[in-house]
C-alpha cells in the first residue's frame, strides 16, 4: 500500500518541539528512549593506525533501504501501532512534495503516513517529477504512533540512529543481517 501525504505536521510535534541540539536530534531522534543504537550503512571509519582487527563493523550485507526496511521491521514488533507509521522526508532535495512541512533548527521535512509492507513502500514521487521517473529518498524520520521507537537518518552521516526501550535495541544489536552497535547520543559519533 505505501504511504500516504499528511494533511497536517502534528504527528511530528513531539520531534519538532524537542529541546535537543539539531545534531543530536536529526541523528536519534528527540529525547526520552531507554536506549540508544546506530545502524551503520557502512563500517566507520577507524582512527588513524587501527586495522580494524577488534571492530564488530560488518560488511554492508543489504543495500540501504533493505537496511533501513530490515530495522523497521525488527521495530515494529515493539510498537502497539504498527499498521501505522510516520516518514519524514528532508525537504532539501529541492523537490515539491504534497505533503505538511515541519521543521527543526537547520532543516524541514515533508510527513508521510502509512505502513511498511516491502523495503520500498516508503517510495513517494515529489510533485513535480517527470512521468515514469523513479525517485528513492530515505526517509530521515520513521516512528509509529505510539512512539514507542524513532529512527533517524540524517542526509549527512553514514549511519541511522535508533532511540527506543532495551528489547528494542537487544533484538537489533541481535540482528545477524545488519551492522548495529550500541550508541550514546551525545557523544560524538564517527
Amino acid at each position: 500500500m505505501g504511504i500516504k501525504p499528511c494533511a497536517d505536521s502534528s504527528a511530528a510535534d513531539w520531534i519538532a518541539s524537542s529541546a535537543l541540539p539539531w545534531q543530536q536530534l536529526v541523528g536519534f531522534g528527540p529525547d526520552g528512549f531507554d536506549r540508544h543504537a546506530r545502524l551503520r550503512i557502512v563500517p566507520d571509519p577507524m582512527p588513524e593506525g587501527e586495522d580494524g582487527s577488534g571492530s564488530r563493523a560488518l560488511p554492508c550485507l543489504l543495500p540501504e533501504p533493505e537496511q533501513l526496511a530490515a530495522a523497521v521491521g525488527i521495530l515494529l514488533k515493539y510498537s502497539t501501532t504498527p499498521d501505522r507509521l510516520f516518514f519524514a522526508f528532508w525537504d532539501g532535495f529541492g523537490f515539491d512534495m504534497p505533503a505538511a512541512r515541519f521543521a527543526v533548527p537547520n532543516r524541514e521535512f515533508f510527513l508521510y503516513a502509512g505502513f511498511v509492507t516491502d523495503s520500498g513502500s516508503w517510495d513517494i514521487a515529489p510533485a513535480d517529477q517527470a512521468p515514469g521517473q523513479k525517485w528513492l529518498p530515505a526517509p530521515a524520520f520513521i516512528w509509529p504512533a505510539d512512539q514507542a521507537w524513532c529512527l533517524a537518518f540524517d542526509v549527512d552521516p553514514d549511519w541511522a540512529g535508533i532511540g527506543a526501550g532495551a528489547d528494542a535495541i537487544a533484538a537489533l544489536l541481535g540482528a545477524t543481517d545488519l551492522d548495529v552497535v550500541p550508541a550514546d547520543p551525545a557523544a560524538p559519533q564517527p
